[in-house]
């Protein structure tokens, strides 16, 4: 017989949680299992539960809805019989900033679950959640007065320039045994022998627990946790885990993390550097993703240099690297168009002075791309890669910033956050109404009959713009600073006039109707 423990109430969108008493003989992650059956009067789920050590099980499940739910709690395990036993708790309305999970605003835009904007700009701390208790904590005092609403980081544990630190913990039950001498291969891939011993059928519970607190502690901040599943830097076997360790895994962490409406799944981080996954592979593991998790996150798989086929129906908005910039700027429109949904470029090089090419830009330059992406209908990511004395690199280990971009992007976020509609899409240069060329961004989606447009110069130095606008209408005009973050109007008489520009880069000028 087992006992089980819930709470009375939980907020809409919140994590409720039963945790079950039950002690089982043999392996609790196999053979045994427990599952709840939620009914509201808006919605009814089937949520599978997962072992948290210490005859400990645990159901999560997120409402979508406010009201009163009931539920039923079912287990099997092998050679005894079916149990059940059940309760009602409240579900009350969400509290500040809570608006739910994030969802793809068809075709190319995202929004909340209750109807709020999301624009998003993320960055990238790949390795944080594997440093030290005191780093995290300064990793999350920066992102707390960051402008970053979304993060990117690893499950497992990173092995990569910059990072070989063992992680205080592991996965599964096992052991990493020595791994002799690192070397390095064409400066890009480590080669490594090892005799590591992991019984993919035991996780380490300890080591999930720790995930989802961050996972937390980011929904408290308002931070979206962009989770990647799988990745190539690898020392200790995981990459190479067989088929039935995968889906198992994938389904202890679904079950683990998905009531948090901050989750979104990233198959993979690089996934062409994983040569013996298969089409095969990365299609199975998206079909179960898309089936498994009740909530539907968003799903997506990052790519070096060649790009999966985002048009699959698993993957919900496009996951992009893409380091030779010109064609990043040239093909962001191109890509919405082709995949017909939104486009995220999580990496477009790094701000920082690291010898390789793909961390050493400076802000200017990341600045300057994430606008060009931006206003031709993207989304920006983040990253920072200053050498440091003490190897903390913000893009692998978290801990504080050191550059000049941040502030700027978060002029940039704010700016987009203002425009009507859902989003911005591209306009070519002899639509937008502009005389000798520029990216111009206009405002779509519902809301939008009024002309709001972005036009912006990057590296060029106009001394001034004409446009020719749509007849019959008045205009207001304001000339952005986009380094320096300075917004100044300029006056303007009907729909053909001159705006004067300082003559130097990174301007932006702001067009909308009266």
């Amino acid at each position: 017989m087992f006992q089980i423990v819930y709470p009375e109430a939980v907020e809409r969108w919140g994590v409720f949680e039963i945790e079950i008493h039950a002690h089982v003989s043999g392996n609790p992650f196999l053979g045994t299992y427990f599952l709840a059956e939620f009914t509201g009067i808006q919605e009814k789920k089937q949520i599978s539960g997962f072992y948290d050590g210490n005859d400990r099980f645990r159901i999560r499940f997120m409402p979508s809805f406010e009201g009163e739910y009931s539920f039923r709690v079912m287990s099997g395990m092998a050679g005894e019989t079916l149990e059940e036993t059940g309760g009602t708790f409240q579900v009350n309305p969400a509290g500040k900033g809570n608006h739910g999970p994030v969802r793809v605003k068809k075709p190319y835009h995202f929004r909340y679950e209750d109807g709020t904007r999301y624009d998003p700009v993320g960055t990238t701390c790949y390795a944080w959640i594997h440093q030290e208790e005191k780093l995290q904590e300064q990793t999350l005092q920066t992102l707390r007065s960051s402008c970053f609403n979304k993060l990117r980081f690893c499950i497992f544990p990173k092995h990569y320039r910059f990072n070989f630190r063992e992680p205080e913990l592991y996965p599964f039950e096992g052991e990493a045994e020595d791994f002799g001498i690192l070397t390095w291969d064409n400066f890009m891939q480590v080669k490594f022998s090892t005799k590591s011993r992991w019984d993919y059928t035991h996780f380490v519970p300890e080591y999930f627990r720790r995930i989802e607190s961050r996972i937390a502690d980011l929904c408290r901040l308002g931070i979206e946790a962009d989770l990647i599943l799988l990745h190539p830097y690898d020392r200790w076997g995981f990459a190479k885990m067989p088929r039935q360790a995968e889906e198992l895994y994938y389904r202890y962490v679904i079950a683990r993390f998905s009531a948090y409406r901050n989750v979104w799944w990233a198959q993979a981080n690089e996934y062409e550097y994983m040569p013996d996954k298969t089409e095969e592979d990365w299609e199975r593991l998206g079909k179960l993703l898309m089936e498994e998790d009740p909530y539907g996150h968003l799903r997506s798989i990052h790519n070096n240099r060649r790009f999966y086929d985002h048009t699959r129906e698993w993957i919900t908005h496009c996951s992009i690297q893409r380091v030779d910039m010109y064609k990043t700027v040239e093909e962001t429109n191109e890509w919405r168009s082709r995949w017909g949904k939104p486009v995220v470029v999580d990496e477009l090089c790094y701000e920082g002075n690291i010898c390789m090419d793909w961390g050493n830009i400076s802000g200017e330059e990341l600045v300057r791309r994430s606008w060009e992406i931006t206003v031709r209908g993207g989304y920006t990511g983040h990253g920072e890669t200053f050498e440091s004395p003490d190897d903390i690199l913000w893009w692998s280990h978290g801990g504080t910033l050191h550059g000049s971009s941040e502030p700027r992007l978060r002029f940039l976020r704010e700016l987009l956050e203002q425009v009507p509609g859902d989003g911005l899409r591209f306009l070519d240069w002899t639509e937008a109404g502009i005389e000798g060329g520029g990216p111009c961004g206009e405002a779509e989606g519902e809301g939008t009959e009024e002309l709001y447009r972005i036009y912006y110069f990057g590296k060029t130095c106009p001394a001034r713009k004409r446009f020719v606008l749509p007849k019959g209408f008045e205009y207001e005009v304001d000339v952005i600073d986009t380094w320096n973050m300075d917004i100044t109007p300029q006056k303007v008489s009907g729909n053909r006039f001159m705006v004067e520009l300082p003559g130097r880069e990174y301007m932006a000028v702001r067009i909308c109707r009266k």
